[in-house]
């Protein structure tokens, strides 16, 4: 694994540590690295209301795309987990949406990880193609 993805899977770790996990205690962090190499981090944010609380995958890309970043090369997702946890659904799509060329990094506090890209996670993708009149 290369050294900047090691750094970005650190980076993170440490957005973990600011999630808002009160319900669950599951934290969640990730870092999404832009074409320019500037990193976003995000985490995970719940709410009483369960159906509003956000994943840390759409918190970071959002904050990256309120920036102004539009072009992403990496992104690592981190959990306390044994088993390597996957983005939802929700957030697949919009992986596939704003952040479909960005290799995704998977990884655990053990030191497990796995990459993927969205295409594989998410195959036969609705985007906006599909939103054009014929």
């Amino acid at each position: 694994m290369s050294e900047d993805i090691e750094s970005l899977i650190e980076t993170a770790k440490r957005a973990r540590l600011q999630s808002v996990a009160p319900f669950s205690n599951f934290q969640v962090g990730a870092a999404v690295k832009t074409a320019n190499g500037k990193v976003y981090t995000g985490c995970n944010v719940e709410s009483a209301s369960y159906g509003l609380t956000v994943c840390a995958e759409r918190v970071v890309i959002w904050k990256a795309l309120s920036e102004g970043e539009r072009h992403f090369t990496d992104l690592a997702v981190v959990a306390d987990t044994e088993t390597l946890t996957p983005p939802c659904g929700t957030c697949r799509q919009i992986i596939w949406e704003f952040a479909r060329g960005a290799r995704i990094v998977f990884a655990n506090l053990e030191g497990k990880s796995e990459e993927f890209h969205i295409a594989d996670l998410l195959p036969r993708a609705f985007d906006a193609r599909f939103l054009k009149n014929k």
